[in-house]
């Protein structure tokens, strides 16, 4: 795929592409005409990744063409990142070439801004960070307004955070998030505003409580919590469970209990096949599941899940890969069928799709 720049003139045309792809790729299964959630043209992502491409006794932004990987591009702009972002880029250079200690052996620059307006910056090097530059980066940090991370091998320096907070609007409501470095976050939050409401909305009339697999940082156990009577999620990464436990008490949501559990694990919890010591404090017997909720990896859900969540009257379903999700479909559907769809364009231009599906018992 080579590099992607945005085209808004084109972005019409590349949506209705995508969702005809996904309305035929589901057609075998009675699909509902799914809702279609458009992102912005431009300044949609929030995390940006460069190469800072020494030369010249300098440096410029980078980035690689998959199909000329030898060749930078290198970059002025970047209308695909968010607008904070581009108008920082060339501050933080020339504040950087100002400074020795900054610029010299920088490798790479990441972005993680949010739609709140915080923003975090990594510097990466290829040499050891000293005291000269964590002093210099202070006071990079000071005057551009932002927090900063150096990195390189072996070392990472923190100075005052390494992580960034974010506010979502969804159905009248403002939703707080931890988003911490190196963890994941969605990078189109106008479309995840989206995702979330449009979970809310088929989550609403279900009733009794919630289990929720790969919850990651409790991007959607916030929003779809108050909608049941108690919830259970369960996610694998430390990091994201400790943004999680966070932002469940930034927004004062009290009915979820979070395990740090693989799906695989809690399949077998569920079924009394096995019992863990995480799983302590928490009566299973106690919940009365009527949905599952699942976001799972591009490799979809595994044949224990799969049959976890047949047990399920509803299955709440978000998607990065619709040819999984399309394999999981038909996995489930002796026992479900398709009750609502919709597509949610996170990554334009690209024929990158998310999707979602509520699936219902027949």
């Amino acid at each position: 795929m080579p590099l992607i720049l945005p085209d808004p003139a084109r972005y019409p045309s590349q949506l209705a592409e995508k969702r005809e792809r996904f309305c035929a790729e589901f057609a075998a299964f009675a699909l509902p005409e799914p809702a279609v959630f458009a992102s912005p043209t431009t300044h949609y992502r929030l995390r940006a990744e460069f190469r800072a491409w020494q030369h010249d006794g300098g440096w410029d932004y980078a980035m690689f063409d998959p199909e000329n990987p030898r060749q930078p591009v290198l970059m002025a702009d970047f209308p695909v990142a968010d607008a904070a972002i581009c108008a920082l880029m060339p501050k933080l250079r020339a504040a950087t070439l100002a400074v020795d200690a900054l610029h010299r052996r920088l490798y790479g620059v990441e972005f993680l801004a949010t739609l709140s307006g915080d923003m975090l910056v990594t510097l990466i090097y290829h040499r050891p960070l000293d005291a000269a530059w964590e002093e210099a980066a202070r006071a990079l940090a000071a005057d551009l307004g932002i927090a900063v991370i150096g990195r390189s091998k072996g070392q990472k320096l923190v100075l005052e955070r390494d992580w960034v907070d974010e506010c979502l609007n969804v159905d009248g409501r403002q939703l707080h998030y931890r988003q911490f470095e190196g963890g994941f976050s969605q990078p189109n939050a106008s479309v995840n505003e989206k995702m979330l409401a449009w979970a809310r909305a088929q989550a609403a009339p279900l009733g009794g409580d919630l289990l929720e697999l790969y919850c990651g940082n409790g991007n959607f156990t916030v929003a779809l919590a108050p909608l049941f009577a108690k919830v259970l999620a369960t996610e694998v990464s430390k990091t994201s469970v400790r943004a999680a436990l966070h932002n469940l008490e930034v927004n004062a949501v009290g009915n979820t209990a979070i395990v740090r559990m693989a799906s695989e694990e809690i399949s077998a919890a569920l079924s009394g096949r096995e019992r863990f010591q995480r799983m302590q404090g928490i009566d299973l017997a106690t919940y009365d599941f009527s949905t599952i909720f699942v976001d799972p990896p591009r490799s979809g859900l595994d044949p224990a899940t799969l049959e976890l969540a047949a047990g399920f009257a509803n299955i709440l379903y978000i998607s990065c890969n619709p040819q999984t999700l399309r394999d999981n479909v038909a996995a489930l559907a002796a026992t479900h069928r398709i009750a609502a769809a919709a597509v949610f364009d996170q990554f334009p231009y690209t024929h990158h799709l998310e999707c979602g599906l509520l699936l219902q018992r027949r």
